[in-house]
């Protein structure tokens, strides 16, 4: 499977980033999947409910979920992914981030260096959920 991300999302994707750090940012990636393909149409940012450590964990509300399934669903959509940041930290997922993904579920992680976004990278978690593996972003 491919994502593909259009310019305009991921500049979008790159400026939430930079404002919340050196928090993380989250939210949800809203599209199609077709023959092979994850077309993102539109992109959904959340509120980090993270209690504890922000800047190196997020949480999205439940109701924040049920809102952008509504949303999607009322666009002719579907999440297809979701996204957060890493400050200061590689755009490779952590074990925190392996806990609480969904196999098949895109998860495009943003690398944030001092306040400036750097590499994004999509990642799909294995089926038996022991690792990720890339996924291609087309963007």
């Amino acid at each position: 499977m491919t994502l593909r991300l259009a310019s305009r999302h991921l500049l979008a994707l790159r400026r939430r980033s930079e404002e919340a750090y050196p928090e993380e940012c989250c939210g949800f990636l809203l599209g199609r999947p077709h023959k092979g393909v994850k077309e993102v149409a539109a992109v959904r940012p959340s509120a980090n409910a993270a209690e504890s450590g922000p800047d190196r964990r997020y949480r999205i509300p439940a109701e924040a979920y049920f809102d952008a399934q509504r949303d999607a669903g009322q666009r002719g959509l579907a999440v297809v992914g979701f996204y957060h940041s890493h400050p200061d930290a590689p755009a490779e997922p952590s074990e925190e981030d392996r806990a609480g993904a969904l196999p098949g579920v895109s998860m495009v992680i943003i690398s944030v260096e001092n306040g400036r976004a750097g590499a994004a990278r999509s990642w799909l978690l294995a089926g038996d959920r022991s690792r990720f593996d890339p996924e291609p972003l087309d963007g």
